[in-house]
């Protein structure tokens, strides 16, 4: 007879409340900064490239460590790791806040992407780990999934918000008084989780994963950005060299950092590549609305966030309803539903004019709404189907599939749409030709009647490279929808079991090791 889990009370969900706080700042702390470059420029006088890697080292940092710090977890403790990683934020954001130099900003930034790579996969398995009912369990990643999309929105509104009161660094405070309720409050409310056997902990593997992140990620946001150039090729290359010397590694040792046991349970794998296409195609997006409210709508920086913040109401109510859609009329629909649905937002973004911010409101917010459906009910088949005493390394799989999927949607939906613009701006000089911001500094030198026409031009130019864009967005979300049809055929089901871990103590490792009740 089987065993019926048991059900989470309210301490369970008052803890998983509590683990929403490292969340949404993580999230926020990808876009916080948006609104403060003016001032850190004229307070620390950053270089070009300075400024580049104050907003890019959180982001390298975080997608570079995520793995390691999933299978860390596994072994030291998920709530451990999760405290450990709250006071490093803390201290780096204080860091951040008072820095006196360029340099010190950088490498505080580095020292908040560590941590943020220490909360991202702790909080998903600690709720992987606090709700073993499975219906509890979709709802609460449905919920963690709509709370992380709406974060990256709500920083630069923050942010902006925050500035029109206080100095640069009160950005990065935001972060100390929530660090400090998490030290407070998650040793009170949640319980420990580990692996009982997790083996030695492979340390050659931390640089071989993370010559396999970063170089990748970097070379596809350069490549959104520059375009295809031997360098940024090279780094793709070299990281995919060195990803397959790591994927070698992981399938030839027993205490694999990536544990061969999760790709045993039907849906990890097939969630994990479900989960960075829909990561795909939520930031190829994101890349042109918010580069079209400001050049082609000429909204200021904050108007702009607030703005964009509208299709995140529709998102918080979204994630729920699609956890429970999926339990009455099963994941595999609904998830290729969700890519259908993200792919009308598609449609809809295709239609775009010059001067249709309705259209677009409502673009986003039914591509938003159909990505979070498919990235909560992905995440927590992924989720259910890995071994609990994997849960850490499940998350950060997961995750960094997101940071891939995210680079790659920017580099390949970007160089289609700036493609296009370069082609219908071919007779303009090089400097209109390159970016849209670069064309309306153009018009400003040329003024007139001229400059009025090159600007219109370059932003007629932009809306139809998005337009390219867009359709090409719609097709790959078309062809995710038959793909997850296909995977999700068979992949259902709870994990195997691993082997077992010996009789005593260490065998209850897995359920938690301080009392949840």
């Amino acid at each position: 007879m089987t065993k019926t889990p048991p059900r989470a009370g309210r301490r369970e969900w008052t803890a998983f409340t509590v683990l929403l706080l490292p969340l949404l700042l993580v999230s926020m702390d990808v876009s916080v900064l948006y609104f403060a470059v003016p001032a850190i420029t004229r307070e620390l006088d950053p270089s070009a490239t300075q400024q580049l890697w104050i907003f890019d080292s959180y982001a390298f940092a975080l997608a570079g460590l995520l793995i390691t710090m999933g299978s860390l977890g596994d072994r030291i403790g998920r709530r451990r790791l999760l405290l450990i990683g709250a006071v490093a934020f803390g201290l780096a954001s204080v860091a951040a806040a008072y820095a006196q130099s360029a340099e010190m900003l950088i490498a505080a930034r580095v020292l908040l992407g560590v941590g943020g790579a220490t909360l991202m996969p702790s909080t998903l398995a600690l709720v992987r780990n606090l709700f073993r009912d499975d219906r509890q369990r979709t709802q609460a990643i449905g919920i963690w999934s709509g709370a992380m999309a709406g974060g990256i929105a709500l920083g630069s509104v923050m942010s902006g918000l925050i500035l029109n009161h206080f100095w640069w660094g009160s950005v990065f405070l935001i972060n100390v008084p929530a660090m400090l309720l998490l030290l407070v409050l998650v040793p009170v409310l949640v319980p420990e989780f580990k692996d009982p056997a997790p083996g030695r902990f492979d340390l050659l593997s931390v640089p071989l994963s993370m010559g396999a992140v970063l170089p990748v990620v970097y070379g596809l946001k350069e490549i959104a950005a520059e375009g295809a150039r031997p360098l940024h090729l090279g780094c793709l290359a070299a990281g995919l060299a060195v990803g397959y010397v790591f994927v070698r590694r992981q399938r030839s040792r027993e205490d694999a950092m990536i544990s061969p046991a999760l790709f045993r349970g039907r849906g990890f794998g097939a969630g994990v590549t479900l989960n960075t296409l829909a990561a795909f195609a939520m930031m190829g997006s994101a890349y042109f609305t918010t580069q079209y409210l400001q050049s082609v709508l000429g909204m200021g920086t904050l108007e702009a966030a607030l703005w964009s913040l509208a299709p995140s109401v529709a998102v918080g109510a979204a994630a729920p309803a699609a956890a429970a859609l999926g339990q009455k009329r099963g994941r595999r629909t609904v998830i290729a539903g969700g890519f259908a649905t993200g792919a009308a937002g598609f449609a809809l973004l295709a239609l775009v004019g010059t001067d249709s911010l309705w259209l677009l409101l409502t673009g986003c917010t039914v591509l938003a709404c159909g990505i979070v459906t498919v990235m909560s009910l992905v995440s927590d088949m992924a989720l259910a189907s890995a071994p609990a005493e994997k849960a850490g390394s499940a998350a950060s799989l997961l995750e960094t599939g997101q940071e891939f999927g995210g680079a790659l949607g920017m580099a390949l939906l970007g160089s289609l749409g700036t493609a296009v613009y370069r082609e219908d701006l071919s007779g303009a000089e090089p400097a209109a030709r390159e970016t849209l911001g670069g064309a309306a500094a153009a018009a400003g030198q040329l003024g007139g009647e001229a400059g009025a026409e090159l600007l219109a031009a370059a932003r007629e130019a932009f809306v139809h490279g998005m337009q390219y864009a867009a359709w090409g967005g719609a097709a790959v979300l078309l062809a995710s929808a038959g793909l997850a049809l296909a995977l999700l055929r068979t992949a259902t089901g709870p994990a195997p079991a691993v082997a077992p871990a010996p009789a005593g103590p260490a065998a209850e490792a897995t359920e938690p090791v301080t009392a949840a009740h």
